[in-house]
């Protein structure tokens, strides 16, 4: 029996949300315990060995697996969260939807200038929603030393954006398509 990767247990479902669209649905491997613990410890293998103080996450996906993450480092979590959802005093940064704009946010006291960072979510397709959440964490003085996803849609350009500003990507496998 052939060992299940990271990317046996993500199902595809055609046509969600419009036509056309392949989306690519985590929970089923969030469902699996032997699924999330491979996934979770895939996401730090490469980060053995370095020094991470805190995990932040992008909302909403994010927050189950950074939550996970950061319980492995024995360091705190830092929700991403969509605008209006925090409720104490916050930055806020836009950035672009397929068809329109949107806003994150993060605590002002989140996190101490300095604090070295690794920001996690499922999915990296435009990298739009992790470049605002990468100005976020540096708007807060946070070093983010790199960003982790389970799933890229490498036609779509997020890892070369987030790339070509200087951000190290690790993503455990790759979707074709949308």
């Amino acid at each position: 029996m052939q060992k299940k990767t990271v990317r046996d247990y993500i199902r595809t479902i055609p046509d969600f949300p419009h036509a056309g669209i392949l989306f690519r649905d985590v929970t089923t491997l969030f469902a699996d315990p032997r699924g999330m613990r491979l996934a979770v410890d895939q996401m730090l293998d490469p980060f053995a060995g370095r020094t991470i103080d805190a995990v932040a996450g992008l909302e909403a996906r994010g927050f189950i697996l950074g939550g996970a993450i950061a319980h492995q480092l024995g360091t705190g979590f830092v929700p991403l969260r969509k605008k209006g959802k925090l409720p104490g005093p916050t930055y806020q940064q836009d950035y672009a939807l397929e068809y329109g704009q949107a806003t994150l946010e993060v605590h002002r006291d989140a996190l101490e200038p300095g604090t070295r960072v690794l920001m996690v979510d499922d999915l990296l397709a435009t990298g739009g929603t992790a470049e605002a959440g990468i100005a976020l964490l540096r708007r807060l003085g946070a070093e983010v030393v790199a960003s982790a996803f389970v799933i890229d849609l490498p036609e779509l350009g997020g890892r070369a954006r987030l790339e070509a500003a200087g951000m190290p990507v690790h993503a455990l496998c790759e979707f074709e398509g949308a």
